[in-house]
């Protein structure tokens, strides 16, 4: 039986991996052998949720349990022979994946202050309906399958979109898929293979973090900078490791808010050019951005390119309509990998996102929007730097805040008391390449209105020795 010692100067979460290690390690849990629940262990052991999804977190990425989908968490099997190549073979991180589905993004919490989502009433839920009753009336034939390669005119429109800045696309080399999730899915199998390193930003966009995990990919992080990378320690990581593909967010990044300038994307490209790179850039925030930017595919023509965006984020996260923009040849191989998991495209989606979109009020929902967020971080920003936080960037559009407190070490002990408190947060190890402790969060200005959120973070702070 494990005994946590809740006053002592050991986190829980430690007290747990170390504890269940111990015992694995002893014998006193034979392999093969079923955990107890998530749920079950908080209540036995009088605990949050949140505190032991960190522990059996840790403890599969230490390989001491491994998760079955709907079954549970079970202690590892040990082969003597041929071990650790059946492990490299094994996908890491899938449990994370299934931890933030399952825990972290329970939108039943009233204030959704870590959350990677804009609130209904600032979607555009009047276009939407709009479009929907405009696509209800009309006598095309929604029956059959749609183009592989998704909707002919809503390829037109985005590759008239890209001639507005300054990037020659023919719409043959538009791919339409469902959301940004399963574009960067697709680049993602098209461009990795198990035990590869792949560049990727760190702190980053965690579901690419777990999809390449999921992969077997081994993550090299790139760190931010307010202005973009450390471009020293890319340059390094590249000579070093020699990697292939790099998958990067340069605008409004998740979580960071931050954005590279341009000086930065330019030498990003030519490390790129000097190395074989290919680069996928993540711009799925291109439409919360009021400012007109260079981005690494206008600057490369999609020459070694890949960029993907969305209109899930500003249209409706149900609406799952995103696209990839690449190469001719480069979009003909992700069409095929398309097709073979997914048939062909969601032509209704795409239909009505079309509508949206060409509909005369887009622009001005959009002007709105980012205006909104334009307050939005004005205000959030003064209230964390009131409360003492220390903020990463201050970008004054998009969705985030990156933000640490000096009294907290690691933001899973106060996104634990969160949760109790009906307030998500977003703690910052789930953007990490490694998942590592750290005292960084991420805050969405468009969640973090509600004056019970500073009140609760003031309580909090006041008693720093409780973090320690």
């Amino acid at each position: 039986m494990l005994r946590l010692q809740p006053h002592s100067a050991v986190p829980l979460v430690s007290q747990i991996v170390d504890g269940l290690a111990a015992q694995i390690e002893a014998g006193a849990l034979i392999a093969g052998s079923k955990l107890p629940s998530i749920r079950q262990f908080a209540q036995n052991h009088q605990v949050s949720v949140f505190t032991v999804v960190e522990a059996y977190d840790r403890l599969v990425a230490q390989g001491h349990l491994v998760s079955r989908p709907h079954s549970g968490f079970f202690v590892r099997r040990r082969a003597e022979a041929g071990g650790a190549q059946a492990s490299a073979r094994r996908p890491q991180g899938f449990d994370t994946m299934w931890y933030l589905r399952k825990i972290f993004e329970n939108r039943h919490l009233a204030i959704k202050a870590g959350c990677g989502w804009l609130p209904g009433d600032w979607l555009f839920e009047d276009g939407l309906r709009r479009a929907l009753r405009h696509l209800a009336a009309d006598e095309a034939d929604l029956g059959g399958y749609g183009d592989p390669k998704g909707y002919p005119p809503l390829r037109q429109t985005i590759a008239d979109a890209f001639a507005e800045k300054d990037l020659a696309v023919h719409p043959e080399q538009v791919l339409l898929t469902q959301g940004s999730s399963q574009a960067l899915d697709l680049a993602v199998r098209r461009l990795v293979h198990a035990g590869d390193a792949v560049l990727v930003d760190d702190p980053g966009y965690a579901n690419l973090l777990f999809s390449l995990r999921f992969q077997g990919a081994t993550l090299l992080g790139v760190p931010r900078t307010p202005q973009g990378y450390d471009l020293v320690a890319l340059e390094k990581l590249i000579v070093t490791h020699q990697p292939k593909v790099f998958f990067t967010q340069p605008r409004l990044q998740s979580p960071t808010g931050s954005v590279a300038t341009p000086a930065h994307l330019h030498r990003v490209l030519q490390l790129a050019d000097q190395h074989g790179i290919t680069l996928v850039e993540n711009d799925i925030y291109v439409n919360l951005d009021p400012v007109l930017r260079p981005t690494l595919a206008s600057l490369d023509q999609l020459n070694r390119v890949i960029t993907i965006g969305s209109y899930s984020k500003t249209i409706s996260p149900n609406m799952r309509v995103g696209y990839l923009v690449a190469h001719p040849d480069m979009v003909e191989d992700l069409a095929q990998l398309k097709m073979i998991s997914g048939l062909t495209s969601a032509e209704f989606s795409e239909r009505l996102a079309h509508g949206v979109i060409t509909e005369g009020r887009w622009r001005k929902h959009l002007k709105s929007l980012r205006d909104r967020l334009g307050e939005a971080h004005q205000t959030v920003a003064e209230r964390l730097r009131g409360l003492g936080f220390e903020l990463f960037a201050e970008p004054g559009a998009g969705m985030f805040l990156w933000a640490r407190h000096p009294a907290v070490p690691d933001a899973v002990a106060l996104s634990n008391r969160a949760v109790e408190h009906d307030i998500m947060l977003g703690p910052g190890h789930l953007f990490l390449a490694d998942l590592a402790p750290t005292p960084w969060m991420r805050f969405n200005v468009a969640f973090c209105g509600d004056e019970r959120l500073y009140a609760f973070l003031a309580g909090q702070l006041q008693a720093p020795a409780q973090f320690d």
